[in-house]
Order: structure tokens, then sequence, then C-alpha cells
């Protein structure tokens, strides 16, 4: 029987909120079967904690925050829920000292190494999956999402900026989780953002802790980091690494291909609620036998 997973002990990590840019404190722990991915702000005078749920994403400015009815935030959540998705992580809980995730470099990759250095185990529960059986879109002018029937997990996301330094670069990528390894080729992807923006994200709150240590910055022409790109469409597969972390939200890995245009955040997150509301599009399913499951899931790395 394929069985969830979650970590084998704690671990914590240090670092800035991107769009805060205050100090946290991160601790992963592990979590019993069944439970999900949790947060919990530990900063509060008595500890609130929040469960990665779709309806609970009431803030998506450039970044995908959960927010309870009492306003209680967690947010740039993710890429730390990429990772899980990419590590097959089911249950785990997610302790933190402030409002937002710390980004660390940008993307996913110190996330996976924290997960890995922490060890992760099976438990005595089967992992379920969610099977696309119809198609589900969403669409807003010249921007749409949409999940559709696959066996396995695929990802195509295309973007439009008419910049030079995108013009450089694919704008268009499929990750096909069957020939393509999560860790190697999305994983280290960072997030991007140009230079004339940031006096209007600061106003606004956002971006506070940004700089060339954790995204990608690009002026009127170029990217600006030292080290330039790590990949040539580094901006794309940032975006399928957002994708694949904005859809595991929902806490469970699909089976079908996830598919969009000049989408984001709130076009990924009105997708999982949409999906939710057409109970008819989708099933719950597990696997007694290994060999059942679709070779896009026997990628996702062995314990350790």
């Amino acid at each position: 029987m394929i069985l969830q997973r979650t970590l084998k002990e704690a671990i914590s990590a240090t670092g800035v909120g991107l769009h805060s840019g205050e100090r946290v404190r991160l601790t992963l722990l592990p979590a019993g079967p069944d439970s999900g991915i949790t947060f919990v702000r530990t900063d509060l005078p008595e500890p609130v904690t929040i469960k990665a749920d779709p309806l609970l994403v009431n803030d998506t400015r450039l970044s995908s925050t959960l927010v309870t009815v009492t306003g209680v935030r967690v947010g740039t959540i993710e890429h730390l829920m990429s990772a899980f998705a990419g590590l097959g992580i089911d249950n785990v809980t997610v302790e933190v000292t402030a409002a937002e995730i710390p980004i660390m470099d940008g993307s996913a990759a110190p996330f996976i190494f924290l997960l890995q250095s922490a060890g992760i185990v099976e438990q005595d529960a089967p992992k379920r999956f969610i099977r696309i059986k119809q198609r589900v879109e969403v669409v807003d002018g010249d921007k749409w999402v949409r999940l559709e029937p696959h066996d396995g997990f695929k990802v195509t996301l295309s973007i439009r900026f008419d910049h030079p330094a995108f013009n450089r670069s694919t704008q268009e990528t499929t990750i096909d989780f069957a020939n393509h390894s999560y860790i190697e080729e999305v994983s280290r992807a960072r997030t991007f953002g140009f230079m004339h923006e940031v006096e209007s994200m600061r106003s606004h709150g956002l971006g506070l802790g940004g700089n060339l240590e954790n995204a990608v910055v690009i002026d009127d022409e170029f990217v600006l980091n030292p080290d330039g790109l790590r990949f040539p469409d580094e901006f794309v597969r940032h975006k399928i690494l957002d994708a694949i972390g904005d859809l595991y939200i929902i806490g469970h890995p699909f089976i079908g291909a996830f598919s969009g245009h000049k989408s984001g955040h709130a076009m990924n997150n009105e997708l999982l609620r949409r999906l939710l509301q057409t109970p008819e599009a989708w099933e719950s399913v597990s696997f007694r036998d290994p060999q059942d499951v679709p070779s896009s899931f026997h990628r996702i790395p062995d314990l350790e």
C-alpha cells in the first residue's frame, strides 16, 4: 500500500519574510496520520493553529496567505508547500514566529534540504490522491488555469512579459513528472521581480525583505543577479513551483494535468475552490499495490 509520510524528527531554520522583512524562526515537526499540514503562530500571546485549506487563502497579493476569521495570518506559504508536494509529505506541523514563512533563497531548495535533513518516514495510513475526472477551469480575460484528467501529474505554464530579459528566455514550459525530477528541475527556481515595482510594493508593505540573495531582480533590460539565472527558463519554472505549492494547499497530490496562461496565486486558488464546488469532477483514491500508482509518483525521492 502507498502510505502517508511525515518527518522523522523536528528541524528549525531562521530567515526573513520576503514581504514583511521580519526575522522569523521556522520549525517543522512530525504530525500524525490524516492530520494534514497545519501552521502554528507561536509568537502570539496564545498560539493559533491554521490548517492549510484553500478556503482560508484570503490574500493572494504576490503570495498565498492563509487568513483566519479572526485575522490571524500566515503568508508566503507556497514555496514550503511546494517542497512538501515534491517530497510527498502528507502530515507536518509548521511553527512560525511571525506572520510569514521565511523566503530563504527565493526557491524551494532550502526547504527540500531541511526536510531531507529531518528525515522522512512512512505512517500506518494510506496516502490519498485526488484524481481529476473532468476538466475544471477558471478564465479571466486572456488568463486561464485548468485541471484535466491525466494518468500522472503534469504541469504546463506559459507567461508573457514584453521585456528583453524574458524575450531571451522560454516563456512556456511543461514538466511531466513521469520523466522529470522535482528536486533537480523545479525546486531551485527562484521568485523574481522588477526594480521599477519595488517602490510601489514597499509603499504597500510588500517586498520589504527582498534582495539579490532571495530573488531574481530585473531592471529595464537585464537580470541584475551577478550569477544570472539557474535555468534558461527560470522565470516560468518558478511559476510552476508556485503552482505546485498552491495546488498542494488542498492537502493531497493530484492525478491530473494542470495548465495555465498568465496565471498566479489568485487564479490557482480560485481553481481549487471551483474544484471543491464540482464534486463530480474528482474522486479521492488510494493504492494498495504500489505498481498501480501512476509513474509520475515513482520519482518522488525514497525515504531516508
